[in-house]
């Protein structure tokens, strides 16, 4: 079974007498059912999994269901011998965005507390952004990712003594010995193959195939374009096409998206398409990346630049569609291939999967920087950039960035495949898989 962080987070509030239900949210495929299933089974002698999308094209036993007793009654239909005592029942609502009348229903399970419960929702946050009557005060979402890297390398069998031996030379911006750097930058590659869908990371682990792992990713990608056409009927083809053309607009210099080149019209603003990149992120598909030109401490302060990149939510699924079945171009650095949208694109998994808001810094006269994170205990800005070649130390934008006194910037890092851990002025020189201890 594959480790996951928030199996711990999930068994606390299992354990715990809270006043909310919770809900795990994110996009299909990454695990959240079977995390849920994993943990309820174990805690609770009377576990009853209701899934609503199958409820929804089979009986429609919860399409009309406005109270409590109503409830109930259904899932009596299903498990009525099951449904004995609170402390040793768990009634999991799956997929409850299929009903969302069920997430304004859930304030009233809560108060009349005869079972324990837990939700989730593949496109819970397309839901409750449509939903007028959320129970806030009755509900805690969780955001739930594929699995970063250090989950990644738990089950190629690095053990958590040597993660945190490894996490104590980050914290001291020292670098590893030569014979484990080596190991984890392969077992970096081999992530940005294998990207961290649970099904591809166990296929992997099973047969080391490509091809299986490709063809995985593939049905994934689809999955997730296709979904597009059942929640959003009316925009659904702009929004795959704004999700199709991801890939290519990384291979841009300038990665961001070109609103004139969704439907090639002339004219187009941000503002014509807010429904439709609000899907993609939503949805947890897209990982949403936010232009700063003054970048001030706390940066969401200075977001209102219409100018953003998009991320797939996976790095596999991108060095599928870029790369297909060819694993040269990751594994043996090429030369004649840029590996910058995909260093790219893992940096900003990694970095949203550990609670950070993801912006870039966008000037005109001096270019741009990678990422910009919000730093709270020196209250400032911290920059990132990402280098996949071995010219790491060439960053004009950032260097002209450090230097401007106006924005008080204290620190920035330069992430790229070098062994070393340095330091010159400002910036500290890592190794790009120490991305996995930023943390807020």
């Amino acid at each position: 079974m594959l480790y996951r962080k928030i199996e711990s987070y999930i068994e606390s509030y299992l354990s715990t007498d809270s006043n909310k239900i919770l809900i795990i949210d994110g996009a299909r495929q990454i695990g959240k059912t079977f995390i849920i299933r994993h943990v309820g089974q174990k805690l609770f002698e009377n576990y009853i999994e209701l899934n609503m999308v199958e409820d929804s094209i089979g009986n429609r036993l919860f399409e009309n269901v406005k109270t409590v007793d109503d409830f109930y009654l259904q899932v009596s239909m299903l498990a009525g011998e099951r449904m004995k005592e609170r402390e040793n029942t768990l009634i999991f609502i799956d997929e409850i965005q299929a009903y969302p009348h069920l997430l304004t229903l859930l304030k009233f399970l809560k108060q009349d507390n005869k079972f324990n419960y837990i939700a989730s929702g593949s496109l819970l946050g397309v839901t409750l952004a449509k939903t007028t009557s959320i129970p806030i005060g009755s509900i805690e979402v969780k955001q739930m990712y594929p699995l970063d890297f250090e989950e990644f390398i738990i089950s190629q069998g690095v053990n958590k003594i040597a993660i945190d031996a490894m996490r104590k030379k980050f914290e001291a911006k020292e670098s590893l010995e030569e014979n484990i750097h080596l190991k984890m930058l392969d077992l970096f590659k081999k992530y940005l193959l294998v990207g961290g869908l649970p099904d591809a990371v166990n296929s992997y682990n099973r047969d080391k195939n490509i091809v299986t792992v490709r063809t995985i990713q593939s049905q994934v990608h689809e999955y997730y374009s296709l979904d597009a056409s059942k929640y959003d009927s009316e925009n659904k083809l702009k929004i795959r096409r704004i999700f199709e053309t991801i890939p290519s607009n990384l291979e841009n210099k300038k990665k961001r998206v070109i609103v004139q080149n969704i439907e090639n019209k002339k004219g187009k603003r941000f503002s014509d398409y807010k429904d439709e990149f609000d899907y993609l992120i939503n949805a947890g598909i897209s990982l949403e990346v936010k232009a700063i030109s003054n970048p001030v401490f706390p940066l969401i302060e200075s977001s209102g630049k219409n100018l953003i990149k998009l991320y797939l939510n996976d790095v596999g699924i991108l060095t599928n569609i870029l790369y297909k079945n060819n694993i040269t171009a990751i594994l043996n650095d090429l030369k004649s291939i840029n590996l910058g949208s995909v260093y790219e694109s893992v940096v900003a998994s990694e970095l949203k999967a550990h609670g950070f808001n993801l912006f870039y810094y966008d000037n005109k006269s001096k270019g741009e920087v990678d990422y910009l994170i919000d730093d709270y205990d020196s209250l400032s800005v911290v920059p990132i950039e990402v280098k996949s070649g071995k010219d790491y130390t060439r960053h004009s934008a950032l260097s002209h960035f450090l230097s401007n006194d106006e924005y008080n910037i204290k620190s920035g890092y330069v992430l790229s495949n070098s062994d070393k851990v340095t330091q010159k002025g400002k910036i500290t020189y890592m190794p790009i898989y120490y991305i996995m201890f930023f943390h807020q």
